[in-house]
């Protein structure tokens, strides 16, 4: 196996295991209680590099752990700070730490002169830009025109019953599936998208005691349909570009 990936392998393992394995709940509670006093911020930071330098074991790179360790330190830090333990905090966390593990490997393996020509062949290579544009498509344009074709049916429901659902769900439900099915038909995996199909149908199954049942499963098929729809042409229209 190519040993830049095995080494990409080693780090990506070497957080999981400090920041999910090592750490438990009543742990992450005494670090955002005590912040900068909580031992366990130290422990997990100096773990943090250890771990790595273990699964490494190259012992010639003792910088690795060090740079590891301090970096790891300064990031919980920064987020303990922050004024609530939000899921948005989380992902710049997981985020920052990433990015520090891309930088150790691009210096170990001497690819730091490779970032600005890869980053510039996503935008002169036509199967890159044929991906970012079709996925950004699904993401963002056809969710828009899908809120506004059932916008008239969306707030018929919400008049006469007061029908609700969980806030921008249905928005959240729906770029995910588009990007699923997108993803299935550039991968060639088309019965996969049965699968969503009779997952989304458990919709129908709604609470008969609403009277507006019936309404909302309509409104939902509707929708459904259209980003299905939709989502396959754009699917179909990349696989002719790229193929």
């Amino acid at each position: 196996m190519n040993p830049e990936l095995i080494l990409a392998l080693q780090l990506l393992l070497a957080h999981v295991i400090t920041d999910f394995l090592l750490q438990t709940q009543s742990l992450v509670t005494q670090k955002q209680q005590k912040k900068a006093a909580s031992p366990f911020l130290y422990i997990h930071s100096i773990l943090a590099g250890l771990i790595t330098y273990v699964i490494i074991q190259d012992w010639s790179m003792w910088m690795v752990p060090v740079i590891i360790s301090v970096t790891h330190f300064l990031i919980d830090l920064w987020k303990l700070h922050q004024k609530e333990d939000s899921l948005h905090y989380f992902l710049w966390d997981q985020f920052l730490h990433l990015l520090v593990l891309l930088g150790i490997w691009l210096y170990l393996t001497e690819n730091f002169s490779e970032v600005i020509p890869f980053i510039g062949s996503l935008f002169t290579t036509k199967t890159a830009l044929v991906y970012i544009i079709g996925y950004v498509i699904v993401i963002f344009p056809i969710g828009f025109i899908i809120g506004k074709a059932t916008q008239r049916w969306q707030e018929e429901i919400a008049q006469e019953d007061g029908l609700s659902s969980l806030e921008k769900a249905g928005r959240y439900i729906g770029i995910f599936e588009r990007i699923l099915v997108l993803t299935f038909i550039m991968t060639d995996n088309f019965s996969a998208i049965g699968f969503l199909i009779a997952a989304k149908s458990i919709l129908r199954f709604s609470d008969k005691s609403k009277s507006g049942a019936r309404k909302q499963t309509e409104y939902v098929l509707i929708g459904t349909l259209m980003s299905f729809a939709l989502t396959i042409i754009i699917g179909f229209l990349m696989r002719v570009l790229v193929f």
